[in-house]
């Protein structure tokens, strides 16, 4: 089922507010929810929540997992600003979008008091491959 979703395509127009573009990957009575802000949008206004985000971005798909009606993505969208990394449940029904439920975080480093205790290392390192 996810492989008639193009993520890479997805990703882009998400970060360059592409609306016209991200009408067409969603049904019409599709939910996007954005956990963090506990926030239900209907696709209409989740484009518009989208493409009047302030700031310039771009996206890249770190990682594309599937699931029995959909996939797990993790984007990385990021400025000159700020970097964020996004994780995002979505279910496709006919290939399209019927459910997004996106999970927002921002990258940084760690804090001061975990610095201290000289534990851990950059992610890079750890994992290798998936940075």
């Amino acid at each position: 089922m996810a492989m008639h979703f193009n993520v890479e395509q997805f990703v882009q127009d998400v970060a360059k507010q592409n609306a016209v573009g991200l009408k067409g990957y969603f049904t019409h009575d599709a939910i996007i929810c954005w956990h963090d802000s506990d926030e239900q949008f209907t696709v209409d206004e989740y484009i518009r929540a989208n493409c009047e985000y302030p700031g310039q971005w771009n996206g890249e798909s770190m990682r594309v997992e599937t699931t029995n009606d959909g996939i797990v993505m993790v984007t990385k969208i990021f400025s000159d600003e700020s970097t964020h990394l996004v994780t995002a449940f979505v279910k496709l029904t006919d290939g399209k979008i019927s459910r997004l439920d996106e999970y927002y975080s921002d990258c940084g480093e760690a804090p001061e008091w975990r610095k201290e205790m000289n534990i851990g290392k950059p992610i890079e390192v750890a994992l290798g491959e998936f940075v």
